[in-house]
């Protein structure tokens, strides 16, 4: 029985997708769950597993064509006992010396009823040698006879090397001087990715507000507290995105329009505080949602941004798992980066930036001290947010750091 094996059910926000790598080739013996291919799409990257047991019969969409929801893509032979059939030209050969015709050969089965050979003795043993499909050589001589000819010029187009395919992954491209360029197609996340933050700065009223913040308190209450945190937790550590993340939402309850967004005319507030995290993967930047983050304790944030990670890493968050969101964190700090001007996250209004922790001689009560510091960045709309608002929000983020029991105590 053969079963057809079509792409997902996309979301409304994803209008189609591209194949990205089949991990079976035409032929192949699949089992049940199997995966078979990885459709990319602007977000995510969804895989196709084989229902059942048997082998890939056809595959209709090759690398880099485009889907839409519920299209054919290949087709399965079910059977827990199909492999891989053999090549017709391994069959000829086995059943006859090369000098022989063969009666097995589909094409002198055909010759048989004709009265004449559709293939030539000479002609059959280069192709043996050669480990050529005789069927797919189309024959110039009388009746369609395959000629010495006709499989020297198969031979010939088989060893000549292959034009490049729009599905490969790179062309490499050796100038004489010995310099190597690659050339790589861009991949549909990134292709977005781009395209929305073209967008944020050509349709936006965007500015950056800064300061800095002294990461010390923080610091010195996780040292105390996180070997017993990683302890009462199941193996979660704390970190310092938790409290970016509690602290950015005291913030958003006092400055609503921080939270909110435009949309079209009319300006849109959210009662409720879904926090967007930027994370890296392999594909580019993606932007998983911390649902109702207001609900969450700092042991639930750590642990849901964990899991994020490595489902960014695998290629595994869910379209769902990104979308909506209503601010957004990014944390280039990691990578290094001491200061930056985060791009807006559309049709959020605000994006904070964290970076690196530096120690810089700072004033304290009249006296020089080496502290761990942090600049803080916000970027805003100016057609939603005004400059008070951005600045008096990033400061009640710096206080609320600089004493997080106010975190706690929600003061």
């Amino acid at each position: 029985m053969t079963i057809e094996i079509k792409a997902p059910t996309l979301p409304e926000s994803v209008p189609d997708g591209t194949i990205a790598t089949w991990h079976k080739k035409a032929g192949d013996a699949v089992k049940r769950d199997e995966l078979l291919v990885d459709i990319e799409t602007d977000k995510v990257v969804i895989e196709v597993v084989s229902p059942a047991d048997g082998v890939l019969e056809k595959i209709v969409k090759d690398t880099g064509d485009t889907i839409v929801s519920n299209e054919l893509i290949a087709i399965v032979t079910e059977g827990a006992g199909a492999s891989k059939p053999a090549a017709k030209a391994d069959t000829a050969s086995k059943s006859e010396p090369a000098a022989a015709p063969a009666p097995e050969s589909k094409a002198e089965t055909k010759a048989d009823s004709a009265d004449e050979p559709l293939l030539s003795p000479a002609a059959k043993k280069i192709a043996q040698e050669n480990s050529l499909d005789i069927d797919s050589i189309k024959g110039t001589g009388k009746n369609g006879r395959v000629t010495k000819e006709d499989v020297m010029e198969a031979v010939a187009k088989k060893s000549a090397p292959a034009p490049q395919a729009k599905s490969d992954a790179a062309a490499n491209i050796d100038t004489s001087s010995g310099r190597v360029e690659e050339r790589v197609p861009m991949s549909r996340l990134r292709a977005k990715v781009a395209e929305r933050l073209l967008q944020a700065s050509q349709t936006t009223a965007m500015l950056t507000t800064f300061n800095e913040v002294d990461m010390a308190p923080i610091m010195e209450l996780r040292n105390k507290y996180k070997d017993l945190f990683e302890k009462s937790h199941d193996g979660i550590r704390l970190g310092f995105m938790s409290f970016f993340v509690r602290a950015s939402i005291e913030a958003l309850k006092r400055y609503p329009a921080v939270n909110a967004s435009i949309d079209g005319s009319d300006i849109v507030y959210h009662g409720y505080q879904d926090i967007g995290v930027a994370v890296s993967s392999p594909r580019g930047l993606v932007v998983p949602v911390l649902r109702n983050a207001d609900h969450m304790g700092l042991a639930q944030i750590e642990g849901q941004i964990r899991e994020y990670g490595m489902k960014a890493k695998d290629g595994k968050l869910s379209i769902d798992e990104m979308t909506g969101g209503t601010f957004t964190i990014s944390n280039g700090g990691v990578f290094g980066s001491l200061l930056s001007t985060p791009i807006l996250n559309p049709p959020q209004t605000a994006i904070l930036g964290m970076h690196k922790i530096q120690e810089r001689p700072m004033a304290v009560n009249g006296e020089v001290k080496i502290c761990p510091m942090m600049y803080l960045a916000l970027s805003y709309d100016h057609r939603m947010i005004d400059g008070k608002e951005a600045v008096q929000f990033l400061v009640t983020i710096k206080e609320l750091l600089e004493d997080p029991a106010r975190i706690l105590l929600e003061i």
